[in-house]
């Protein structure tokens, strides 16, 4: 190890010299490892930005997602109108006679048409129903229950002799199905890293489960949204479409 002194400085003044030079280089060392570990952080939240734009862009929307929508235990289809728009929109287009079609007992909700219903099993209905309860009104009153019908295709009519059907409404004829005090609740979580959002009376297993209950002193759907992306790991944006309107609070486990 060679060291250098100046002639011209006595031996005290050169070691003054170099326990100067060494402070300088110790903050220098200091502010480069802060300069790494900032840059390794902003790194790290590009690539998740990244990612989850790649996810986003790549995966193909599947027709029936600009609706309400879940499989049942037993693998049907079930979807519901967003708006009264919709409703008039999955009874006109996508209904067939073999489906049924269930809402909830108030004025306000998701009509549901649950895919070759009549071959149905009891759980299958339950599920159903479940799910209109919590597409209705009644989850932004905060109710806990609410009574749910299920008629056929044959019973639904847009017109009404002497009287006017409104958007998203249908004059209901014959013998309804009733499912009474049915309560509101539904489940999201993850199946096979695919985001799955299902009636609580759902047999489905899903992993990182958040039970979802109405609630008067419950969080907005953009504040749940955010806390519960963080835990399934998807942006808010695919939450926001899914959860129901209204004050939620997640069911403690």
């Amino acid at each position: 190890m060679k060291i250098k002194l100046n002639i011209n400085k006595s031996i005290h003044e050169n070691a003054a010299s170099y326990y100067e030079d060494a402070k300088e280089a110790r903050k220098k060392i200091k502010g480069l490892e802060q300069a790494i570990k900032d840059t390794e952080k902003e790194l790290e939240s590009a690539k998740k930005k990244k990612i989850e734009k790649d996810v986003r862009v790549q995966r193909k929307k599947e027709w029936f997602e600009k609706f309400n929508w879940f499989y049942t235990s037993a693998g049907k289809l079930t979807i519901g109108g967003r708006n009264a728009q919709q409703n008039d929109q999955v009874f006109a287009k996508h209904m067939e006679d073999a489906d049924l079609f269930f809402h909830a007992d108030i004025q306000g909700g998701s009509a549901i048409i649950l895919k070759d219903g009549v071959n149905a099993s009891e759980q299958e209905l339950k599920e159903a129903a479940q799910f209109a309860a919590s597409y209705s009104k009644a989850w932004r009153n905060a109710n806990a229950a609410v009574d749910v019908y299920a008629v056929r295709k044959e019973q639904l009519s847009k017109h009404a002799a002497g009287g006017f059907i409104p958007t998203g409404a249908f004059a209901i004829s014959g013998k309804r199905i009733w499912f009474r005090g049915t309560r509101l609740a539904v489940r999201i979580g993850k199946s096979e890293d695919s985001l799955e959002l299902v009636p609580n009376c759902s047999t489905k297993k899903l992993t990182a489960e958040s039970t979802l209950l109405p609630a008067k002193a419950g969080k907005e759907k953009g504040a749940l949204a955010k806390l519960l992306a963080k835990t399934l790991s998807v942006h808010p944006d695919e939450l926001l479409e899914r959860l129901p309107n209204g004050l939620t609070k997640i069911a403690k486990k």
